[in-house]
């Protein structure tokens, strides 16, 4: 999934492959690349082997950011569920910190107290994770809000996964990426119908649900981009001025 520069997401391709690796990173990388995506500003992702180097490789001016609430749901995997509270109230001065070296004076107190002392295998898993975390720290709120999650990916592969798990075998790949994309077709389709039939109403009496991703606009988008602007001007004048 990608956002444009009038801040519309848009379903980039679907892919379908038996393991994950840096081979067929780098393939998608080189797809997107030759469909005529020319720059991309920051990637986030969930650590997927092979990944952030198939899009430094492709995009060599891009930032690579782990997905901070992955981030978050790895290091809690280590923590009793009676824990889990005060665990992610402690972790948030880490990812909410004004600047890197805030945040990794919030991990080695986090690391020092008792919690940090009794689950050092959570503190270790920030702290092998560290310079893919901290990019996101170089950019204000408005930015922050947009890159620190993949809940947009996770959001639509959660309606595919509905999909597919009762259809058994596909006779190929193919047959595979016909029915997803169509799939998120009939999706958007039927929230455009809800949405269609409650236009004109009053605010609080419209409850039909958002587009899941294709034609949604990020929220905030306008205050985004003027803070990309600020932090690559170079790479965006051109198609902004």
């Amino acid at each position: 999934v990608g956002v444009d520069l009038d801040g519309v997401k848009h379903v980039l391709g679907i892919w379908v492959q038996a393991g994950e690796g840096a081979k067929f990173w780098a393939g998608v990388c080189a797809e997107l690349r030759n469909r005529g995506v020319k720059d991309v500003l920051i990637v986030c992702c969930d650590g997927l082997p092979g990944l952030p180097e198939a899009i430094e490789a492709t995009w060599p001016q891009s930032t690579v950011q782990t997905c901070t609430v992955h981030l978050i749901r790895a290091a809690m995997r280590f923590v009793s569920y009676q824990d889990r509270k005060k665990v992610a109230a402690a972790l948030k001065p880490v990812y909410t910190a004004p600047t890197a070296e805030a945040a990794e004076t919030a991990l080695l107190e986090f690391a020092d107290s008792d919690l940090g002392r009794k689950y050092p295998a959570a503190v270790r898993t920030w702290e092998n994770a560290w310079q893919r975390f901290i990019p996101f720290l170089e950019f204000p709120p408005e930015v922050r809000k947009i890159i620190y999650t993949t809940n947009a990916i996770e959001s639509l592969n959660y309606q595919l996964r509905k999909i597919i798990k009762n259809r058994g075998h596909f006779p190929s790949d193919n047959a595979v990426i016909k029915l997803l994309w169509l799939a998120i077709r009939d999706i958007e389709d039927k929230r455009a119908r809800q949405r269609a039939k409650q236009r004109g109403r009053p605010a609080h009496q419209r409850n039909a649900p958002a587009r899941l991703v294709e034609g949604a606009t990020v929220h905030g988008w306008k205050q985004a981009l003027g803070a990309l602007a600020l932090h690559f001007p170079d790479r965006l004048d051109p198609y902004l001025n």
